[in-house]
């Protein structure tokens, strides 16, 4: 197999791939690629009867409530289960069937693939399009933009590696005018759990042509469980349903997510955990001659102003310690760091930080 290291740039959690490129690295390996909560929800044993029968109505039903109570449900709208946000991602191009997309980037590459796999037009925006009425979107980061030509805009929020985000207030006002012109927002958001004020599903109603993802894999630390959510006006909600059919999702998955999104003390708990692990990461980084540029309690974006001798770029002098951190191609100084997971993963990275200006490049 062809590997480069170009291939860990691509996104987030190719431990087996950084593995064969670098055999010499110490083991285990430290996955800090993803942005993924490194304490995941502790998953109880499920009852044995969900792994042999189908997923009864009821199940889906409870899992669907909860989420809603945790979440939030605006009026006009419905909630619906998805294995994985990154399959309504790949489904919503084919859903909408509309032509010219904007994306609100650099941002998560897979909306971006996902519309382009299906034919449509995609152009990259520095910030939100003004829509076809006049706003004031100055606090929106809105540009002076033609819209007149996309049917749709994707927006991660917050996003994805830096961490920008939209009030969820302010942005509704934007989205209103956007749906008023008849146009579709779509607004991922996968990291919202750490902030929820962000999130558009605490409205009390959202405009039609609105659709929101949410995803179980980053806060709750879960993404084996492929398990995400669609809101969505009911016409578009049914599509998904139809395209998914009767079973969206396992049993197993409704058990445990449902489980999840009700536990208050542990959502409460954890908040405060990454929130103090968030600055630990800041102080380390700051340390080490990084400008922290963004990011969530989740994940931090960094850069440093060149690579330490003997590595050819800054993902590759942790990659050789056996740290893997999401590199960028194209942009050799900058990285985004997840958080460790615990006391050794700590250790490591704080020993490849002060080995940046120590020591050549090695294991």
């Amino acid at each position: 197999m062809n590997e480069s290291t170009a291939s860990l740039r691509a996104h987030g959690g190719r431990i087996d791939a950084a593995a064969r490129l670098y055999p010499a690295a110490p083991q285990p390996w430290v996955d800090l690629s993803t942005g993924i909560n490194p304490h995941p929800y502790p998953v109880a044993p499920v009852d044995p009867v969900l792994w042999h029968r189908l997923p009864l109505a009821a199940d889906l039903d409870r899992l669907t409530s909860t989420a809603a109570a945790r979440y939030g449900r605006p009026a006009g709208t419905s909630l619906l289960p998805v294995p994985g946000s990154e399959v309504a991602i790949r489904l919503l191009p084919r859903l909408l069937g509309v032509q010219r997309v904007g994306i609100v980037g650099p941002t998560y590459g897979s909306h971006a693939a996902a519309w382009q796999a299906a034919g449509c037009a995609v152009e990259t925006l520095a910030g939100l399009p003004l829509p076809a009425i006049d706003l004031d979107a100055q606090d929106l980061d809105a540009q002076d933009l033609d819209a007149r030509d996309l049917d749709a805009l994707v927006v991660v929020n917050p996003n994805n590696p830096d961490g920008r985000r939209w009030v969820a207030a302010d942005l509704l006002g934007w989205a209103t005018a956007w749906s008023a012109a008849g146009r579709w927002l779509i607004v991922d958001e996968a990291f919202a759990d750490t902030d929820p004020g962000v999130s558009l599903l605490t409205l009390p109603a959202l405009p039609p042509r609105v659709v929101v993802l949410r995803s179980l894999g980053k806060f709750f630390g879960l993404a084996g469980l492929r398990l995400g959510f669609v809101a969505a006006d009911d016409a578009l909600a049914g599509r998904f349903a139809d395209t998914l059919g009767d079973w969206p999702v396992s049993g197993p998955a409704c058990a445990v997510g449902a489980a999840a999104l009700d536990d208050t003390a542990w959502i409460a708990a954890t908040r405060d955990r990454l929130a103090a692990e968030r600055a630990r990461l800041d102080e380390l980084l700051a340390g080490a001659g990084f400008t922290v540029l963004g990011g969530t309690d989740l994940f931090r974006l960094a850069e440093r102003p060149a690579p330490p001798a003997g590595a050819a770029d800054l993902a590759d002098h942790f990659a050789r310690r056996g740290l893997l951190v999401r590199g960028f191609e194209g942009m050799p100084h900058r990285l985004r760091f997840g958080l460790p997971g615990d006391a050794a993963a700590w250790r490591r990275l704080e020993d490849a930080c002060a080995a940046l200006d120590s020591s050549p490049g090695g294991t």
